[in-house]
C-alpha cells in the first residue's frame, strides 16, 4: 500500500525503471517516447552522460553548503555561464529549486528594489490572463489562468490582468498582425495610467505562453511596445522563462528573439534538464546595485538556494546546450516536426490551430475549424487524449481551459532536443491515433 500522496488520488501508474535518451521505460519494460519532456523539463533526455558525471562529481566533494555560510564552486561558475550568454543588461543569478521559487523571488525582488529606491507606494503587479507563473501563493496570483486560481482566491494577492497576445483567438478579420500586437501591448499602458503610473510595480509576461494555451508565440512587435511601456512608466518587466527558456524555443533565452531584455527573468526546467531541481531568477546590475548599496540584503531565502549538486547538474547541462551546440538542433528540428504536423493536422475538422516556436509546439482543438467553435469542457478531451497517447507509448501534454480557463483544450510538446528526425514519424503517428480514438 502507497503512502505516497499522489497528484490524482484515483488514478494508478505505471512505475519508472530507468530512462535512456529520448525514452521512459516502466517496470513492465514498456517504452515511453518523451514527447514533452515531461513539463518542458528534459531537454538533453534522461541519461546524458556529462551531467550524471556531473552530479558523481560533485558528491564526491560538496553535496550541500547553506548559502547563509559559503559560496560554492559550482554555483559561481553556472551564474557567470548563464550572464555571459544572456543578451541585455542581466548580470546577476538568484539560484533556488524550480520555477514557481524563481517567480517568486522576482515578485518579491522588485518590491524591495522600490522600496529601497524610494518608491514605496510601487505594488501593483500587472499579468496577462490565461497566463501561468507558478503554483506558489504569490505566482499563483500573478497568473491569469482561472481554474487554477479559483480555490484559492481568498489568499491571494490583489493582481491585475489585461489581454495576451493570443492572435489566433484575439486577431480581428481587418487587423493586420502588427496592428493586432500594437492593440493588446496597449492595454497595459491603459491599465498602468488606470492604476496611477507611480503605484504600478512590474508587469509579468511569458515570451512564449506554455501549459495553459499550448506554445503561443507573440506577434511581431509585441514585446518591444510593452518594453517601451514599461521603460515610459519605471515599470519592471519580468520575463517568465521558466517553461519556454533555456533553448526551448531555439535560441538559449526566449526573449532574444523579440529583441528586448527584461530587468528580471525566471527560469527553471530545461535548466536543470531535469537531472536536479534548480531554478533561477535573473536580474540587471541596477537592480542589484540599489539593494547591495541599500540594505545590503535580500528578505527573501530558501534553504536550498544554490544548492552545490544541482548547481553542477545545471552546469554540465549548459555546457552541453551551448559549448555542444545542443540548442542549434532545436530549431530546425522543430521546424521539420511542425510541418509534419501541419501535413498531417492541418485540414484536420478538429484541429484549429498549429503554433509555437523551436522545439515547444501547440495544436489547439476545436469542434468547428471555420467558428473556432471549442467542444464541451464536459467531453473532458484533454485527460482523454492525454491517456490514449501515454498507452500508445507518447508523453505529451494536453491542457483543457486554452481559451477561458474552462473553455477549449490543445496539446503541448516539448520533445527533447537530443531528438532526431526518425523519431518525428512515432511523435505525429502516435498522435494521429489518439486524436482518432477520443475525438467525437
Amino acid at each position: 500500500m502507497s503512502h505516497v500522496f499522489p497528484r490524482h488520488s484515483r488514478k494508478s501508474l505505471p512505475t519508472v525503471a530507468r530512462g535512456e535518451g529520448v525514452f521512459l521505460y516502466d517496470t513492465e519494460g514498456k517504452a515511453y517516447f518523451d514527447g514533452s519532456g515531461g513539463a518542458a523539463v528534459s531537454c538533453l533526455g534522461h541519461s546524458d552522460p556529462a551531467v550524471i558525471a556531473a552530479i558523481k562529481e560533485q558528491l564526491d566533494s560538496t553535496a550541500f553548503a547553506h548559502t547563509g555560510f559559503f559560496t560554492s564552486k559550482p554555483a559561481e561558475e553556472l551564474a557567470a555561464k548563464i550572464i555571459a550568454n544572456a543578451p541585455g543588461n542581466l548580470d546577476r543569478v538568484y539560484l533556488v529549486s524550480g520555477g514557481s521559487e524563481a517567480m517568486e523571488s522576482a515578485l518579491k525582488l522588485a518590491r524591495q528594489y522600490m522600496l529601497e529606491k524610494g518608491e514605496p507606494k510601487r505594488r501593483h503587479v500587472i499579468a496577462r490572463r490565461q497566463s501561468y507563473h507558478g503554483n506558489t501563493l504569490g505566482a499563483l496570483a500573478a497568473g491569469g489562468n482561472l481554474w487554477r486560481r479559483e480555490p484559492f482566491s481568498p489568499l491571494l494577492m490583489e493582481t491585475h490582468h489585461i489581454a495576451p497576445c493570443y492572435a489566433y483567438r484575439g486577431q480581428k478579420a481587418d487587423e493586420t498582425s502588427q496592428d493586432y500586437g500594437q492593440r493588446v501591448a496597449q492595454e497595459l499602458e491603459d491599465k498602468i495610467l488606470q492604476l496611477g503610473p507611480e503605484e504600478v510595480l512590474a508587469f509579468v509576461a511569458e515570451p512564449v505562453v506554455g501549459a495553459t494555451s499550448g506554445a503561443v508565440p507573440p506577434v511581431e512587435g509585441y514585446f518591444k511596445k510593452v518594453r517601451d511601456i514599461c521603460d515610459k512608466y519605471g515599470v519592471l518587466l519580468i520575463l517568465d522563462e521558466v517553461m519556454c527558456g533555456m533553448g526551448r524555443t531555439g535560441s538559449l533565452f526566449a526573449y532574444e528573439q523579440e529583441h528586448i531584455s527584461p530587468d528580471i527573468c525566471a527560469v527553471a526546467k530545461g535548466l536543470g534538464a531535469g537531472y536536479q531541481p534548480i531554478g533561477a531568477m535573473l536580474c540587471t546590475s541596477e537592480i542589484y546595485d540599489i539593494i547591495r548599496d541599500g540594505s545590503g540584503f535580500f528578505q527573501h531565502g530558501h534553504t536550498y538556494n544554490g544548492h552545490p549538486t544541482a548547481a553542477a547538474a545545471a552546469l554540465a547541462v549548459a555546457k552541453r546546450l551551448i559549448d555542444d551546440d545542443v540548442v542549434t538542433n532545436v530549431a530546425p528540428m522543430g521546424e521539420k516536426l511542425q510541418q509534419e504536423l501541419h501535413n498531417t493536422f492541418g485540414q484536420h475538422p478538429h484541429i484549429g490551430d498549429i503554433r509555437g516556436r523551436g522545439l515547444f509546439l501547440g495544436m489547439e482543438i476545436v469542434k468547428d475549424r471555420e467558428t473556432k467553435e471549442p467542444f464541451d469542457p464536459e467531453l473532458a478531451l484533454a485527460p482523454r487524449l492525454k491517456a490514449a497517447a501515454f498507452e500508445a507509448g507518447l508523453i505529451c501534454y494536453p491542457m483543457g481551459g486554452t481559451i477561458d480557463g474552462k473553455r477549449g483544450a490543445h496539446i503541448l510538446l516539448a520533445p527533447p532536443f537530443i531528438m532526431e528526425a526518425s523519431h518525428i514519424d512515432l511523435i505525429v503517428g502516435t498522435l494521429e491515433a489518439a486524436i482518432e480514438k477520443v475525438l467525437p
